[in-house]
């Protein structure tokens, strides 16, 4: 047994977890995961040394928070990117190559599984990192439960203790959440020591940690409460697990068939059946269980919970922000992504349930592959920003409403160029940090007070991994589900309204409408919402639709080509045109307006070209942080004829190129990359597909190594060495 020692110089908040010395961390580490090859889950803490006091309790668990916050490929850039991939409203800036894992991964493997290298990949480390912090909580929470006083700090109120057990009952539910909906079935190892051996259906899994949850929720403090704060996983973030598990547990997947026609229990060891929407194919079939409203109604009552008693957790149906200076904020939605760009070490998000912090100089992401793109360098203004995560031309033109404050917020269509200018993310495929169209804008370089820019990864931008607007999605989603429309309207209303004019959007039922019901409208709005964040590749294989959104993404797509090409524009429902081309001048918006990076659109100053789209820009001051790189004069881009088609040569061109604007490329860029943005979506599931009913394989494999310590076998078609 190897004993972790921890010295704490920090323990107020989690943003100084990072400031933890741990002296035993490198045996743990080559204890645990030598060469992300062993899978086995050692007993690091003994109980005497866990539980000698309250605080080397709490530095044992902060000590697993920091695995998972250093499991990277998990929660920010992940398995080449495809969280924020491979789905029908989210894309990337690679160009199709069926050589390329992670194109493989993100379209649904298009050459068939028994083609893919196995052991190829950025991410694949991510299976074995995971055991790594189930390790650190399968030994703290057996640590506790051997305590004498186990059930006497498990009654009543809560406690430290018992709060501190609850997190890490938590942790490791969330691990297990996270390797079940990434693979599937995998061992699932509870006792410190054991090793990660075998494989367990993922449905007794979900059961098993659902269970736990229940019974440790009431004895954990919820934000705000004790010293807990989001950057925990509090109480309110237990409430909301529960309901996240359950979706996922009831919700369609698919699953194998070569493991025996009793594999797939459930908690208590239960056979269960399954309503299959797929006929079996590649030993795999698409389903979901039978017993799926029983976990939807556990996940409303702990929903429900949580919204009812969200601690200090606040959704904003206001902008907090006051206007200044020229700028107008007025955006709730936009606030909450701003907060995460604090870099105090002490800001986290109002509407975050739990956040994942990062410190000071380093660690995110955000925004250096997920975010505004920048074709600077390291150390430039800003500094380089890949925008791997795009956003599909169908969905930020005709999905959002023109009233909807989160399209602007969420999607962008320009980027940086590393020189303190803005520039055109154009749909020129081969041209990499200024191409492949619309981009991620909820995290940004741009918006630091102060940003370090040294190098790519050295943003302090949080991660929100649960917000207050999931669990009301949630929570109107199974009501919804279960037949309770009134209350899925009331919570669907709040997250959708909060996001219009003067707080109300006055078309609200015929949105319902046009989405065709409550619980369409609801996971519609779940798009809107999470727009490249990760969610909706998830929801649309959870929710059953995948096979059918599959067929329909390239269809839309296809249409908009089609269009460009045969009128040089394409235009949608709503009626948005999307052009072959725009036009575009640089301009010196400081002079202009006193400022440089813009916030939301003022009411009725649609029509300025510099402040329509909003939230855009550049860094005021770049001039001072990277004075060596900064252009101090035509920092802005202004653009005409975005959203609408103006003919080449006629009057209204000729006006705009007379007042110094340059036709620029828009859309027609798209015809030259048809496969990329069209033909070759969703590759490895086709029309013919989704006519014969195959099952869509949205799971990973795992490599050899892993299949060898583990004694586990890849299914779906997958090799096995």
């Amino acid at each position: 047994m190897i004993t972790l020692t921890i010295k704490i110089e920090e323990v107020h908040t989690m943003k100084k977890i990072l400031n933890f010395i741990l002296v035993a961390a490198t045996a743990f580490t080559m204890s645990s995961c030598e060469d992300f090859l062993d899978t086995s889950s050692p007993s690091i803490l003994d109980r005497e040394s866990v539980f000698s006091s309250e605080e080397s309790a709490r530095a044992a668990l902060y000590y697993g928070y920091e695995t998972f916050r250093a499991n990277r490929s998990l929660h920010s850039v992940g398995y080449f990117w495809h969280p924020v991939w491979g789905s029908d409203i989210e894309d990337s800036q690679d160009q199709y190559n069926e050589g390329t894992p992670g194109i493989l991964q993100k379209w649904y493997y298009p050459t068939g599984t028994s083609n893919y290298n196995i052991d190829s990949g950025e991410g694949t480390e991510v299976f074995t990192k995971l055991y790594e912090t189930i390790a650190v909580a399968n030994s703290l929470i057996t640590s506790f439960e051997s305590l004498d006083n186990f059930n006497e700090l498990m009654t009543g109120e809560p406690n430290s203790l018992s709060d501190i057990y609850g997190q890490a009952v938590a942790l490791r539910a969330t691990c297990y959440w996270e390797l079940c909906r990434w693979y599937g079935d995998v061992p699932h190892v509870l006792e410190a020591g054991a090793s990660a051996e075998g494989l367990t259906s993922r449905y007794a899994i979900y059961d098993y940690h659902v269970q736990k949850l229940i019974e440790v929720e009431p004895h954990m403090f919820r934000a705000g409460e004790s010293s807990n704060r989001a950057d925990v996983m509090n109480r309110n973030y237990v409430q909301g697990l529960i309901g996240r598990i359950c979706l996922y547990n009831g919700g369609y997947a698919t699953r194998r068939t070569d493991l025996g026609s009793d594999f797939y229990v459930d908690g208590e060891g239960n056979v269960l059946s399954f309503d299959d929407w797929s006929v079996e194919n590649n030993q795999a079939i698409y389903g979901r269980r039978s017993d799926w409203r029983d976990l939807y109604a556990i996940a409303r009552t702990y929903l429900q919970a949580c919204a009812d008693n969200p601690g200090s957790i606040v959704f904003h149906t206001t902008d907090p922000r006051s206007n200044s200076g020229g700028r107008v904020y007025e955006n709730p939605f936009q606030y909450a992504f701003q907060q995460m760009h604090k870099a105090d070490n002490v800001t986290l998000a109002d509407e975050s349930v739990y956040e994942i912090p990062f410190k000071l100089k380093g660690g995110s992401d955000r925004p250096g592959y997920i975010g505004r793109p920048s074709r600077g360098g390291d150390g430039q203004a800003p500094c380089v920003a890949c925008g791997q995560d795009r956003i599909q031309a169908h969905f930020y033109y005709g999905w959002f409403d023109n009233d909807d404050k989160r399209r602007d917020a969420s999607v962008t269509v320009t980027g940086s160029t590393g020189q303190g200018q803005e520039e055109i993310q154009s749909f020129n495929r081969s041209s990499w940090g200024n191409g492949c169209g619309p981009g991620t804008n909820k995290y940004d370089w741009n918006r630091y007070e102060t940003p370090d820019i040294a190098t790519y990864g050295n943003s302090c931008i949080n991660v929100s991994y649960m917000r207050i607007s999931d669990i009301y999605l949630m929570l109107a989603e199974v009501c919804a589900a279960l037949g309770d429309d009134g209350t899925a309207r009331t919570y669907l209303a709040l997250v959708h309204n909060r996001n219009f004019p003067n707080g109300v959007d006055t078309e609200f039922d015929q949105y319902i409408a046009d989405c065709g019901s409550v619980y369409d409208a609801v996971i519609k709005e779940r798009a809107l919402e999470f727009c490249g964040e990760g969610m909706r590749r998830f929801d649309i294989i959870r929710t059953g639709i995948l096979p059918e959104v599959a067929v329909k993404d390239r269809q839309i797509q296809k249409a908009i080509i089609d269009g460009v090409r045969a009128n040089g524009y394409y235009e949608f429902e709503n009626g948005n045109q999307i052009p072959a081309y725009i036009w575009t001048k640089m301009v010196d918006a400081r002079t202009e307006y006193g400022y440089r990076l813009t916030t939301q659109t003022p009411e009725g100053q649609e029509d300025d070209p510099v402040l329509f789209p909003g939230w855009r820009g550049q860094h005021d001051d770049w001039g001072s942080i990277v004075p060596a790189y900064a252009s101090q004069n035509m920092t802005n881009v202004a653009i005409k004829g975005l959203f609408h088609y103006i003919e080449p040569g006629s009057a209204e061109a000729q006006a705009l190129e007379a007042d110094g604007y340059v036709q620029t490329n828009w859309a027609i860029d798209m015809l030259d990359y048809e496969d990329d943005y069209a033909n070759k979506l969703f590759a490895g599931y086709t029309d013919a597909d989704y006519a014969a009913k195959n099952p869509p394989i949205h799971l990973l494999c795992n490599t050899y190594q892993v299949l060898l310590n583990s004694h586990i076998t890849n299914g779906y078609g997958f090799r096995q060495q």
